[in-house]
């Protein structure tokens, strides 16, 4: 019977059984306030994180607060440091390259065919335009570096700015370009008008938040200074400017620059960089230090000015009483190397290059890591190349085929082109600059595989090379025809001249029953 007893559970009254509720249901819900907390470490607010700014900022907001000061550093860093200098040269260097953004006319005809007599007009029209004495409205500066201004302006002050030029003050054409300082536009400047209009950070908007026109302090190279504060602006109308930015937050108005992440760590870098220099120079002249013994030696006043300066293969002379205090200044040593790397692989992911290619330093670097990089790299110019295009010469060759239409200045033989079918001539595309194969022989034979596979097609692996197809082959047809002629000009029959060039371009000679002849 006791037995029994024991095994029954005790049932507690009501008072108990809500005080064991109560309990379990605040462990239960101390239990998963501290998981939630465990899910992100980044959302506490603590003693470590008290510097971390915890509540959102708008985007102009953002710019308004940072951007002139950001500016002002990275125009200082790209003169004056050698990493930022390198930084504006790569990013010239692949998003424009030595042609720049080449036009590739796509017009067809009525059947749909390429209308190669009419795509030529086009891009000799266009290809006339393009020169300096014409483009520019200075006269200094060619199509091709026009967009590498805007490259330039847009890494080092975040944006860029283009006003187009029409009339008779615009050189032959009668169109040309006006490059503009991107802080001629007050950043400061903002202001509310009617209808729903504002203007916010030195541009008018609508209520939807399309530009209506832009304010700049001066349009002429005259002004040698930047106006702050002045509300004497002058405003352009947005059909006559190109803004070029890349957008980091949704609501952006104006660019920041691309170094922007990179501009702190730049900085201390070149500190760092300086003082190990100046430490090692220092270090290298220590040659020793004359002491006179008491009561010998030359007499300085009290209130001369002591001075010992450190120069090679000089004894520098101790004032009496003074003693020597053991100094070497063997900086920088074996840890200099390692954090200087760290620090300028942090500045090129920043920058989105490949840190080999900032730091020029290829050393330990093997046929795979540097492919993969290169390739990663590539992708990023690719997708800047596509947002110049876009941003810069798209608009800028739409305005300049509606004008020259207008003027009649394209002619296909000796007749004006009609404007009324602007929409066919804007059939174009676009070829920015492309790089030479990382391994020529690997890259070649896969290309040709694909080819024959049908995965690509020829016309894309040139276009790939950054050229155009129908002037390849347009080039590889004269080529033929022209060492044919030549041959037979020289005694030489049709036949074999034509079989000496299909040899020439890799084609096996096939003998009577089909097959390859012996040698070949």
């Amino acid at each position: 019977m006791e037995l029994f007893k024991r095994q029954i559970a005790e049932v507690p009254n009501v008072t108990q059984m809500h005080q064991v509720k109560d309990e379990s249901v605040v462990k239960r819900g101390s239990r998963v306030f501290r998981n939630a907390v465990r899910w992100f470490k980044a959302g506490v607010s603590d003693r470590l994180t008290s510097a971390w700014p915890s509540t959102p900022l708008p985007a102009d907001l953002i710019v308004e607060r940072y951007q002139r000061t950001l500016v002002a550093r990275s125009r200082e860093q790209c003169a004056n440091n050698d990493y930022g200098r390198n930084y504006l040269r790569l990013t010239h260097q692949n998003i424009v390259g030595p042609q720049g953004v080449m036009l590739q006319a796509q017009i067809r005809n009525a059947q749909g065919k390429l209308d190669n007599k009419l795509c030529d007009a086009v891009e000799q029209e266009w290809s006339n335009w393009n020169k300096k004495h014409h483009c520019d409205i200075q006269g200094k500066k060619s199509w091709r570096s026009i967009q590498r201004s805007c490259v330039i302006s847009a890494a080092k002050d975040g944006e860029f700015f283009v006003r187009i030029i029409r009339g008779a003050d615009a050189g032959k054409y009668g169109f040309a370009l006006q490059m503009i300082d991107a802080q001629r536009c007050p950043i400061m400047y903002s202001a509310k008008l009617s209808g729903g209009r504002f203007i916010r950070q030195g541009i008018e908007f609508n209520q939807f938040g399309r530009p209506i026109a832009y304010y700049f302090d001066s349009d002429s190279e005259e002004e040698k200074q930047y106006r702050v504060g002045s509300g004497n602006y002058i405003r352009v109308p947005a059909e006559q400017v190109i803004h070029g930015y890349l957008e980091d937050i949704v609501g952006q108005k104006r660019g920041m620059p691309w170094t922007a992440t990179s501009l702190f760590r730049m900085k201390q870098l070149s500190e760092f960089e300086d003082s190990a220099i100046v430490n090692a120079r220092i270090s290298a002249n220590k040659m020793g230090f004359i002491q006179w013994k008491e009561g010998h030696g030359p007499k300085f006043e009290d209130d001369d000015e002591i001075q010992i300066e450190s120069q090679a293969g000089e004894f520098p002379v101790l004032p009496e009483g003074a003693e020597l205090k053991e100094w070497s200044p063997n900086y920088p040593t074996g840890e200099f190397l390692p954090f200087h790397k760290a620090m300028l692989r942090s500045m090129a992911a920043g920058m989105g290059v490949l840190y080999n290619n900032l730091a020029s330093d290829l050393e330990g670097v093997n046929f795979s890591s540097i492919r993969q990089g290169t390739l990663d790299e590539r992708e990023h110019w690719k997708e800047l190349q596509q947002w110049l295009i876009e941003a810069l010469v798209e608009p800028v060759y739409y305005a300049w085929l509606e004008y020259a239409l207008l003027k009649g200045q394209i002619k296909k033989g000796n007749v004006p082109l009609k404007a009324v079918d602007i929409e066919r001539y804007t059939q174009v595309t676009w070829q920015p600059r492309r790089w030479a194969w990382i391994d020529p022989s690997a890259d070649v034979t896969a290309a040709e595989k694909s080819k024959n596979n049908m995965l690509t097609s020829a016309g894309a692996i040139i276009r790939e090379q950054g050229k155009d197809p129908q002037t390849v082959w347009a080039e590889i047809a004269r080529d033929t025809r022209t060492m044919i002629d030549e041959m037979v000009a020289q005694g030489i029959s049709k036949e074999i001249a034509e079989e000496m060039v299909l040899a020439s371009m890799g084609k096996k000679q096939a003998g009577a029953v089909g097959r390859p002849k012996e040698g070949m």
